[in-house]
């Protein structure tokens, strides 16, 4: 076979794609229809960020694109056959209007009244429009449905959802604002226009794309219906770990393999559905600086995260036990932070705004106490300013503060930051915290892997990742990580101020301490307490213990 052959059958593999409609078309067709970002999201396999990307400029590919494209498309079909149906209605009622309209002017000019022509009032077009009390959330935690107006009727119109008179219009549609004036008439709702017959209102639909072919190998059980609604964010990671062990038969480590693989898509699902009806909108794909972009390829970007690799050069006199401590949970602990909500905007000089959060050009401030503490920004080989990140520099504001006064306050040159909240992700950690609570009681190890590997993936892939495009978030993945090293330093402060002697502070778990730690930390497995990792003697008269930290 040739270059050229190879390249013919290259190309013939490559099937055309499914046209879809400008973005924001798609996102009015879901919003015509009355389906949340959720509703759709679940029915095509996707989170609703990634719904959102699309509905803002992306397109999907592969088979998840056609199927979007179906989706689109029978959306279109089918809201336009209720339009028609709607204006043959509205149609006939403005008949029977200026039929009524004509038969009171006749009365009224027989009675001497003022003919009703003068004041003409047409079936169909709104009174003043008067504002309505506010509807409340949408199922995308948008309130009063984006600020759409509701306008009173004066003719009752044919209501889109249950087809009996509605006397107001909202978002330009007749219906009803109770679900107990919305119920459906004895014969159902108004008749579409037999087939084949178009009236002149009817708008033409453009051709339905092929249906893709229903995959039915493996199936098990009945299928869930697809728009149904999961009963809890815990319960998704417990139906979750059911489905796999069912699936492989009671095999726990088969089971925990599978669940480990598809940690990411999961956590990005229990995300979505934690954050249903909250406050802030999770921005997936925002601007981001040139300093937060990689320089090269395999390179990094220009944070500096402060992570911690410090050991203690010299010791206090004679032999002594020391006790390699691992914190639990460090980076499901650091989920609670403050993360920036928008895009990042730049400003300049020496001020703090602890309501914003982002990254900073500091220059930090000299560090005296390394021979009993680790310095705060980590072991740095060149001096000078460098970009940290919001808990970075918010330790070091701490511990130049009055209570502590261990350091000078840190310069600040210029930041990028946005409106922050601390609580941006707590219902996502807390959902994870007791999944992972339960599993230890119940000495649950599958649960615990899953767990685990959703928490540390979603944090570790939220950057510049090929393993997660649904959320674009170096800034946050920076923020969490930096969050989790200053979590142990301060308690290596903690440890130091209640008499221990600190001997090493490796990663974001990782505490050796020099006496009797229990009085200072509660020992056990929760996030909360912390476990004994090792125990090894150093001093004088032994040879230091040499471990690889994390």
């Amino acid at each position: 076979m040739s270059d050229f052959d190879a390249i013919d059958s290259l190309l013939d593999a490559v099937g055309p794609q499914a046209e879809l409609p400008p973005c924001h078309v798609r996102r009015e067709l879901r919003e015509r229809a009355r389906l949340s970002k959720a509703q759709v999201a679940r029915a095509l396999g996707v989170s609703p960020s990634t719904l959102s990307g699309w509905e803002s400029g992306r397109d999907p590919a592969g088979e998840v694109r056609t199927k979007y494209a179906y989706l689109l498309d029978g959306l279109n079909a089918k809201l336009a056959t209720e339009s028609a149906t709607e204006t043959e209605t509205e149609s006939a009622t403005e008949t029977e209007t200026e039929t009524e309209t004509e038969t009171g002017t006749e009365s009224a000019t027989e009675t001497g009244a003022a003919p009703a022509a003068e004041q003409p009032v047409r079936s169909g077009t709104a009174a003043t429009a008067t504002p309505v009390p506010d509807l409340g959330q949408d199922e995308d935690g948008d309130e009063g449905g984006d600020g759409e107006d509701v306008e009173l009727l004066v003719a009752p119109e044919p209501c889109v959802l249950c087809g009996r008179p509605a006397g107001q219009r909202v978002a330009g549609f007749a219906q009803h604002l109770t679900p107990a004036d919305c119920r459906p008439t004895a014969t159902g709702a108004p008749d579409a226009p037999p087939a084949g017959q178009p009236t002149g209102h009817t708008s033409k639909a453009p051709p339905r794309t092929t249906r893709p072919a229903r995959a039915t190998k493996g199936s098990k059980g009945p299928a869930r219906h697809a728009f149904q609604e999961p009963s809890g964010p815990v319960d998704l990671i417990r139906e979750a770990v059911q489905g796999a062990l069912a699936e492989h038969r009671g095999d726990v480590d088969a089971a925990t393999a599978v669940l480990v693989k598809r940690a990411i898509p999961d956590a990005m699902r229990l995300l979505d559905e934690t954050r249903k009806g909250a406050r802030y909108d999770v921005i997936a794909h925002p601007w981001i600086p040139d300093i937060l972009k990689k320089q090269t390829a395999r390179g990094a970007d220009q944070i500096w995260e402060a992570r911690p690799k410090w050991t203690r050069h010299e010791l206090p006199p004679g032999r002594h036990q020391v006790t390699a401590l691992d914190i639990n949970g460090a980076y499901l602990s650091a989920l609670k932070t403050h993360l920036p909500l928008g895009r990042l905007e730049h400003s300049t000089g020496p001020a703090h705004d602890r309501r914003r959060s982002g990254v900073h050009l500091i220059t930090p401030p000299e560090w005296e106490h390394e021979a009993v503490l680790p310095n705060p920004i980590g072991q740095r080989d060149e001096p000078g300013p460098l970009w940290v990140t919001e808990p970075t520099l918010r330790l070091l504001l701490r511990l130049s503060g009055p209570r502590h006064q261990l350091c000078e306050p840190p310069q600040i040159h210029e930041s990028y930051t946005s409106g922050a909240t601390e609580n941006l992700l707590e219902k996502f950690r807390i959902a994870l915290k007791d999944a992972r609570d339960t599993a230890i009681e119940q000495g649950d190890t599958v649960t615990l892997e899953y767990v685990k590997a959703m928490y540390s993936k979603f944090v570790s892939t939220m950057g510049e990742s090929n393993y997660n495009r649904e959320l674009y978030r170096p800034d946050w993945m920076h923020l969490i990580r930096s969050q989790a090293f200053a979590n142990l330093w301060l308690k290596a402060l903690k440890a130091h101020d209640e008499g221990l002697a600190v001997v090493r502070a490796m990663g974001t778990d990782e505490l050796h301490v020099i006496g009797d730690w229990r009085r200072v930390f509660a020992e056990g497995r929760a996030v909360t307490e912390v476990k004994v990792k090792d125990t090894y003697t150093a001093g004088t008269d032994a040879a230091e213990h040499e471990g690889e930290g994390e």
